[in-house]
């Protein structure tokens, strides 16, 4: 979608209407929400790739209890968050569009450039990761691992870059790192369908990577699960494992041996295992697909928001029951050793299965079933690099839809970013720097993006509570939600700060960012000022509809602008009429701007007209830039009648002084800016109103 749509939407929708009206969804591209789940589950169900490795290898045998802690805690604590968000912004931007109608002004914009930094790194990274992990299974595939083709060329690449750049790039320039790249650019084909954003034909792709894939998952877990009831001895053995580990972590501790040491030392493990939680960020820009009731409302659409409740609820539901399962079946089943063999179990635990590998009885899983081996094992590399790959792209692309229609707002245009497709490829060019950068590492890279994860978690859970606690009265900080977003804030908090001290890179990342889109915003800001800021006229009532037209068709010489409070009218008459040589004869209409919010870019003027004993009277408000406000006016005026004066007193503020106040506030030397815009406006001189400064 183009800015340019982006501004005939903000011009078009009404007083009071939510600041960020995300792109409108055509009815034609409009899907039915389960397969609006599979889309979902690109980003969501892609991490049982990965997680049931990461988990063991964190939590060794806690893994089961410490992920049954994250899937409490998305059941009981991030779907109700999210259900709550899905109702308060159904139209697609969910945290952001709240903290804007929450905070104005450039606070505001401020704390937007922060989530938009946390949410960058968190959708940064889900594509680095993802391309790392697809990079495993097609390393370790059992066909191509046998010739190692990739090494090969892997080798060559190195020796060319340590003869010429020096022996540091090794650590950079490696099979691994290699395969990664390669997926990257190979993943750049899915932009063909994901170039204009998620529509229809991308929902039925999602359909079509998402079902083999929870297909062949569900197998190697279903399989898992029966062999452990089928070997109960397995499972005693691993409940002997997380015995023994309490009574060693707790031994000189008070908590000593007990069930609340098993709980505590689960939840200490929740931070690092942070990212199942992820997906459901994109879940709030994907929610305007879905197809919701015929008489849903724009403003509320009910029968959308219902079913983005099942969406949720559904999705949770099913990545709770596959990660608690993939991660009981790794633990108890694949032998502890296998994670640190090269390419065994690490970070490919559940392929590690499927292709038949070594179980902890001394068994091989092709032994104990004849569907698991070479064949099945590849299909299921197949799958997970395929979906892998496509939540890598699908992310970007949410990314690059986010981005123009917010900051736009802050006045950054992104017209031509939609050509030939330059932010996608800008998104690809850093996604390739971060994952050379992480040396395609997954272990690395996990607490970055874990950090990108809880980051936008906090900013859901505080919206919300700040949202839910500004519309309450009476004993509001008593009721269930209030208690429910505020444990949730705090938790949250909590595990971002962990894992910032456990992996600052996340942090560091996101700050490049923010520092990035803040520098661009600024220069941007800065080079457009000479643009038409306003994109329409609103009015209070008919009255001042009708006296606007008939002074637009008037020929009057002399229009005054106005600052309330100075001065009174009667003496700023007085004076323009003795400082400009005025006769008593010349009529005179005063125009009032009033500036609302000027760290918005585009304005919508609202405009009441007031008749007064000898004059008329412009009141404007809903202005961000008291220049543009006034040269639009000049040259509404303009259009169908004699071209007016613009008579201004003299400021007295410096020029450092009045470029900054215009820069921030709005306001500053604003006869020299109205001339300016005036120019750039009209080209015709004779249609230019006069500027005049006495």
């Amino acid at each position: 979608m183009s800015s340019s749509d982006v501004k005939t939407q903000f011009a078009n929708q009404p007083t009071g209407s939510e600041v960020h009206r995300p792109h409108a969804v055509a009815p034609s591209q409009h899907s039915f929400w389960l397969w609006v789940m599979c889309l979902l589950g690109v980003d969501y169900f892609s991490t049982l790739g990965y997680q049931p490795s990461l988990t063991y290898e964190l939590a060794g045998p806690f893994g089961p209890l410490a992920t049954l802690a994250v899937v409490l805690m998305t059941l009981l604590i991030i779907l109700p968050l999210y259900m709550y968000m899905a109702g308060k912004s159904p139209h697609g931007l969910g945290s952001i569009a709240l903290l804007e109608r929450l905070v104005n002004g450039w606070r505001g914009k401020s704390l937007i450039l922060i989530v938009l930094g946390f949410t960058a790194t968190d959708f940064v990274m889900l594509r680095s990761i993802s391309l790392s992990d697809a990079a495993e299974h097609v390393r370790y595939n059992n066909y191509i691992s046998a010739g190692r083709p990739f090494y090969h060329l892997a080798e060559m690449l190195q020796s060319y870059c340590t003869a010429h750049f020096g022996a540091w790039t090794r650590n950079y320039v490696h099979e691994q790192v290699l395969l990664s790249v390669l997926l990257g650019a190979i993943s750049f084909f899915f932009w063909y369908w994901l170039r204009r954003g998620f529509g229809r034909r991308v929902v039925k792709l999602a359909v079509l990577l998402v079902m083999p894939y929870l297909a062949v998952n569900g197998i190697v877990i279903g399989w898992g699960l029966w062999y452990l009831h089928r070997h109960p001895d397995l499972v005693a053995r691993w409940w002997e494992l997380v015995q023994l580990q309490v009574r060693s972590s707790t031994e000189h501790s008070w908590l000593g041996n007990s069930s609340l040491a098993m709980v505590l030392l689960s939840v200490a493990l929740v931070p690092q295992l942070a990212l199942g939680f992820s997906g459901f960020e994109l879940s709030m820009i994907l929610m305007p697909q879905i197809r919701g009731r015929v008489d849903d409302e724009e403003q509320q659409p009910r029968g959308r928001i219902g079913r983005t409740w099942l969406m949720l609820a559904l999705a949770a539901l099913i990545m709770s029951l596959y990660l608690l399962g993939s991660v009981a079946v790794v633990t108890m089943l694949v032998p502890g050793g296998q994670f640190k063999a090269p390419g065994e179990a690490g970070h490919r635990a559940l392929a590690y299965l499927a292709h038949g590998g070594l179980l902890a009885d001394g068994q091989y899983a092709h032994s104990a079933s004849s569907l698991f081996g070479p064949v099945f094992g590849t299909v299921y590399d197949l799958s997970s690099v395929l979906i892998l790959c496509f939540a890598g792209s699908s992310v970007m692309t949410a990314l690059g839809m986010l981005l123009p229609r917010i900051l736009l707002r802050f006045g950054m245009e992104f017209e031509w970013s939609h050509r030939w497709g330059v932010l996608f490829s800008m998104f690809a060019l850093v996604n390739m720097c971060v994952t050379v950068f992480f040396r395609a590492d997954v272990d690395d890279q996990r607490g970055a993006y874990a950090t990108g994860v809880l980051a936008l978690l906090l900013t859901t859970s505080l919206v919300a509570l700040r949202n839910w606690s500004k519309r309450q009265t009476g004993m509001a900080w008593w009721r269930p939600a209030a208690w429910h977003f505020g444990a949730a804030s705090v938790l949250f908090a909590v595990l971002w700060v962990m894992v910032v001290l456990l992996t600052p890179s996340g942090l560091w990342i996101s700050c490049c960012f923010i520092g990035v889109i803040l520098c661009t915003s600024i220069v941007s800001r800065a080079v457009r000022t000479g643009e038409n800021r306003t994109i329409g006229f609103d009015f209070v009532d008919e009255h001042s509809r009708f006296l606007w037209e008939s002074l637009r068709s008037a020929d009057f010489p002399v229009l005054v602008p106005h600052r309330p409070g100075l001065f009174s009218r009667s003496d700023r008459e007085e004076k323009i009429r003795k400082d400009h040589h005025l006769d008593p004869g010349t009529e005179i209409v005063f125009l009032e701007v009033e500036v609302d919010d000027p760290s918005n870019f585009y304005q919508r003027l609202l405009i009441e007209v007031v008749p007064e004993e000898t004059n008329f009277v412009i009141k404007v408000t809903r202005c961000v830039s008291v220049p543009h406000a006034i040269a639009a006016i000049a040259l509404e005026m303009s259009r169908y009648s004699r071209p007016p004066g613009l008579h201004f007193g003299w400021s007295d503020l410096g020029l450092l002084a009045s470029s900054w106040s215009y820069l921030a506030f709005g306001e500053g030397n604003v006869p020299w800016k109205v001339r300016e815009l005036i120019n750039h406006g009209e080209p015709d001189p004779a249609k230019r109103p006069r500027v005049v400064v006495g």
